[in-house]
């Protein structure tokens, strides 16, 4: 079943759901990560750094039309892509990493936590490969971390 959802870039208004899809999304898939920002911060963060300053997109559903993913590319860097748990397994996540290799047809990186197996499975689905490992000393989650590398 494919259910219908359009991929638009983000606007002011959307700062708030975008965060909230994070947050959720962080819960479900990083349990064991603690996270250093508050809800709030998370929220004030998308409001005022994100969707206004970073190529941040989102993936709104008919009907309802609720915000169910949101993909954030900064420079050459995917830095966030996360969607909503229940909207997890429809191809959405998909459908993000082509945008986002279409938007920069010179590659991508992007880091993901080690824990996240789901994640590395899926990147690496996408062509993406591991270049690099670290301890996480270098992240404000203190999480050992993979940087990967996507190149056309």
């Amino acid at each position: 079943m494919t259910d219908e959802v359009v991929l638009r870039r983000a606007v002011a208004d959307d700062a708030r759901a975008a965060a909230d899809v994070w947050l959720r999304s962080f819960r479900a898939a990083l349990p064991t990560v603690v996270r250093p920002h508050s809800d709030d911060d998370v929220r004030a963060y998308f409001r005022d750094v994100v969707v206004p300053a970073r190529e941040t997109w989102v993936a709104q559903a008919a009907g309802d039309g609720g915000i169910v993913g949101v993909m954030v590319l900064d420079e050459e860097e995917l830095s966030q892509l996360y969607l909503d748990p229940e909207w997890r397994g429809r191809g959405i996540g998909d459908r993000f990493v082509a945008l986002a290799k279409e938007r920069r047809p010179g590659g991508l990186t992007l880091w993901t936590f080690q824990v996240n197996q789901p994640a590395h499975r899926f990147y690496e689905r996408h062509g993406f490969t591991a270049a690099e490992s670290t301890d996480g000393s270098g992240n404000e989650e203190r999480e050992p971390d993979v940087r990967y590398v996507w190149r056309p």
